[in-house]
């Protein structure tokens, strides 16, 4: 749990008497909140997190290569102490929406406000429904499963609320099912769309249609860290795929992206979103993962460069021709916080200021000194545009010994304006609510 002072002990006692499906009330913050850490102050780690605090890492911020050295630090994942519980900024509450899932990880609330989530360590996909305001959902039933190359990414075609198919993107490959709003159950067999995408090492595959719905977006990272062995192996990797709702007539719609782990737009804007994990091995402060606008045609950089025009050491002198052309993301985040899903908050039971924004879950480090991620931040827009500023929304999942029991993974909007949070340690779904009292923000 995140480090808090002496008067958080009431409350602490509180919560643990608390049963698991109840609200549970928000913590009160150890740092300062709405602050601004900026340089070297933002990267910080887990010890720093609270609701509310707000960091802004830009560009320049950014330490020399190999500043520190590279090691390997994985979470110890440990059952959900009695008295932990997440913690969210002042006026919202957190539930236990649904428990005893194996590995959580991507959420799509359809249409009609059924919630899919695709189980990947058991090879299906679930839908669960709840009452609107409900703080726990019914019993998930099993829409499709036997799933082969772990299920992630789900959409439902065509956009709009009338939807024919839940498309699946699993690691080597994208299906689609028929379906109908208030289907429990897949109404007919998988039909292979994208078949043999390419498998191992990164195994997310998000997908997205366009808003009008006639293409079909496939994400697939890169099938290394910093293509140590070659480019042989990265063809149509590191890469946002473009295809017909058939799967026809596939391009390169965006590159240089080494894991872009879920891509959305943005409902007002229209601007196409992605979480990005970076590379690994040049130290704990480098290079930043990153949450940025895609631009069609647009390169990132991998593995040649790193956020701009910053030069990878291991990859010195190739493709200098590329300087220049490498764009630079709207949002970085604190080092290896490996930043997975993300929802557009378009309900409207949270404040107003909120409405907009991202919700990002930051699954955590494995490969950082001082722990950083396990938590989920609110991303700021400001008439739509980032400001480069993120908010830490819901922590807490870090013992004090620094032992981890929750990873939060993927993010969406429930039909009745809560967030919810899928989390893959402690094998549950969040719901988190406003309450309706003063609240910061």
């Amino acid at each position: 749990m995140t480090k808090r002072n002496s008067a958080d002990a009431g409350w602490l006692a509180a919560a643990a008497a608390l049963a698991i499906a109840a609200p549970i009330a928000a913590a009160p913050a150890a740092v300062a909140v709405d602050s601004l850490l900026t340089g070297q102050a933002a990267f910080g780690d887990w010890t720093s997190d609270a609701p509310g605090v707000r960091r802004l890492i830009r560009a320049t911020d950014l330490p020399h290569p190999y500043a520190t050295g590279g090691v390997t630090n994985g979470p110890t994942i440990v059952p959900r102490p009695e008295e932990a519980a997440p913690a969210v900024p002042p006026g919202f509450s957190v539930s236990a929406f649904l428990t005893g899932l194996r590995t959580p990880r991507q959420m799509k609330t359809a249409p009609n406000g059924d919630i899919f989530i695709a189980e990947s360590g058991a090879a299906r996909l679930r839908v669960v429904r709840a009452a609107p305001g409900a703080t726990k959902a019914q019993s998930p039933s099993v829409f499709a499963d036997r799933l082969d190359h772990r299920p992630y990414g789900i959409a439902f075609f065509p956009p709009g609320p009338d939807p024919q198919y839940v498309y699946v993107a699993t690691e080597g490959e994208v299906l689609r099912y028929p379906y109908r709003n208030g289907d429990l159950a897949a109404r007919g067999p998988a039909e292979t769309v994208v078949p043999k995408v390419p498998v191992g090492h990164h195994w997310t595959r998000d997908i997205v249609f366009t808003p009008d719905g006639k293409k079909l977006l496939l994400s697939v990272g890169s099938g290394s860290n910093d293509a140590e062995s070659g480019m042989s192996i990265e063809t149509d990797r590191a890469d946002i795929l473009e295809f017909n709702p058939d799967g026809s007539d596939m391009r390169i719609y965006a590159s240089g992206l080494r894991n872009a782990v879920t891509i959305g737009f943005h409902p007002d804007t229209g601007d196409l979103w992605a979480t990005v994990n970076e590379r690994d091995g040049m130290g704990d402060n480098l290079p930043p993962d990153y949450v940025t606008r895609v631009t069609a045609g647009g390169f990132y950089g991998w593995p040649w460069y790193y956020i701009g025009d910053h030069p990878d050491p291991r990859h010195q002198g190739e493709h200098l021709e590329l300087a220049g052309k490498v764009l630079v993301p709207d949002v970085l985040v604190q080092p290896h916080s490996a930043p997975l899903g993300f929802a557009v908050y378009t309900g409207d039971r949270f404040p107003a200021a909120y409405r907009g924004d991202l919700f990002v879950a930051f699954h955590g480090s494995w490969n950082r000194a001082q722990r950083t991620g396990y938590k989920v931040v609110r991303v700021r827009l400001d008439h739509g545009k980032p400001t480069g500023e993120y908010d830490d929304f819901m922590t807490g999942l870090v013992t004090k010994a620094g032992r981890v029991w929750g990873r939060p993974v993927g993010v969406d909007v429930a039909a009745d304006g809560a967030l919810l949070v899928s989390d893959d340690a402690s094998e549950t779904v969040w719901r988190i609510s406003y309450e309706g009292v003063a609240a910061k923000h």
